[in-house]
């Protein structure tokens, strides 16, 4: 097939912030390569990009080495001078990680080992030091993590879009994928407004439905996106806290438990917890696609996942639908607070990737295929990362043109 008859070089599939990310990226990497975005909504970064507690992440969670790890301590550094440089709110505000059980503690002393292995700057604190920086919380001991923030990632996203448009990307809203038609010399996809493009290579950004792209395309990924719902709640006296307070994570899941987190608006998000939803952009209890919940309950990696986990699934439940116990989670961490003092936010929902024995895959997940890079699995920290990480997926396509 001749060059001409190609509407671009890259394809890339999704306007959250790692599709924009990588756009950007292959604009800078290799300038005249010519690239387009389609994002089934009518604007970019409509849902796990823009619906969450906005943190710029550290990295101290992380296994050394893992993608996570890498990415997100540089990636840190790198979105808060991005942020510097496009005037875009954001604040390094530091957060503390406090445990309120002597049980936590081992694995407290464990986050400052892994946050020194990762070059992490972390200061170990007693309870009066713990009120030092916040005077309402209280605990048993906690670590202060100083290179941690907030931003607005929408508006990240946002100046990704801008600035690839602007180096020649075309970034196309309201145009869902329905076919992907693959061939020894490129992809070719059909888009829900009718909208033929033909690209020398795909990149599959597509979030909640990454897996969903990926078997449209022609690949197995090996696993099946099971969406979370993660509910919040505002803090009625945002005075109650002056930065991020986290309790000590389990860390047999990839979720950070129920958090205080003062955003750059100032107010005070609190959550969130992870419960199943039943459509992968379902954002309460009254949204179920019964086509989306049958392929979540048709993988045997979510039976296996359930059988494994029940009972910390059956206490997330449990503070979904009792404000009661959600506000007993809070009071670990903030006693003054009451149920009169949250009021319901806005919800997000995870694109968890879970593999066919029931992992819940913790690290990125990018695959490659023939003319096809697929992204599946891109949780938090990976807006906080996603300045590396669209770097990343950029060199892998760009190798694949070469």
């Amino acid at each position: 097939m001749s060059a001409t008859a190609f509407d671009c070089d890259v394809l890339v599939i999704g306007g959250g912030i790692v599709g924009l990310s990588t756009a950007y990226a292959l604009t800078r990497a290799a300038p005249g390569t010519s690239v387009v975005v389609l994002e089934k909504e009518s604007g970019a970064a409509r849902h796990q990009t823009g619906r969450n507690s906005g943190v710029i992440h550290s990295g101290i969670y992380y296994r050394p080495g893992s993608l996570k790890a890498r990415f997100a301590v540089c990636g840190a550094a790198e979105m808060v001078k991005f942020c510097a440089e496009h005037g875009i709110p954001h604040e390094v505000t530091g957060k503390l990680i406090v445990a309120t059980e002597r049980t936590e503690l081992p694995r407290l002393h464990a986050l400052v080992q892994r946050g020194r292995e990762n070059g992490i700057p972390v200061r170990e604190l007693g309870p009066a030091q713990i009120a030092e920086y916040e005077p309402h919380v209280r605990g048993l001991a906690a670590i202060r993590v100083g290179t941690t923030g907030v931003c607005d990632f929408g508006a990240v996203a946002a100046q990704f879009a801008e600035a690839a448009g602007a180096a020649g990307a075309e970034v196309h809203y309201g145009e869902e994928v329905r076919v992907v038609d693959r061939r020894p010399w490129g992809v070719a996809v059909r888009a829900s407004s009718g909208r033929v493009v033909r690209a020398r290579a795909l990149v599959n950004c597509a979030g909640l439905h990454c897996d969903r792209l990926a078997r449209l395309a022609g690949d197995e990924p090996g696993m099946r996106i099971v969406p979370f719902r993660g509910e919040y709640y505002d803090l009625a006296r945002p005075e109650l806290v002056r930065g991020l307070v986290y309790p000590v994570p389990d860390p047999a899941f990839p979720f950070l438990g129920v958090h205080l987190t003062r955003g750059i608006e100032g107010g005070v998000h609190v959550g969130p917890n992870a419960v199943p939803a039943l459509a992968r952009e379902g954002y309460d209890w009254s949204t179920v696609r019964p086509r989306e919940l049958l392929t979540t309950l048709g993988w045997p990696g979510s039976w296996q996942m359930a059988r494994r986990h029940w009972r910390y699934g059956a206490g997330e439940l449990h503070r979904s639908l009792s404000k009661r116990a959600f506000t007993s989670a809070v009071r670990r961490l903030l006693p003054d607070v009451t149920a009169d003092d949250l009021r319901p936010a806005e919800a997000g929902v995870r694109a968890q990737a879970v593999l066919r024995d029931g992992t819940l895959a913790d690290d990125f997940l990018i695959r490659e295929s023939t003319r096809t890079i697929h992204v599946l699995n891109a949780p938090s920290p990976a807006a906080t990362a996603s300045l590396p990480i669209g770097r990343e997926v950029a060199r892998r396509v760009l190798r694949q043109l070469s």
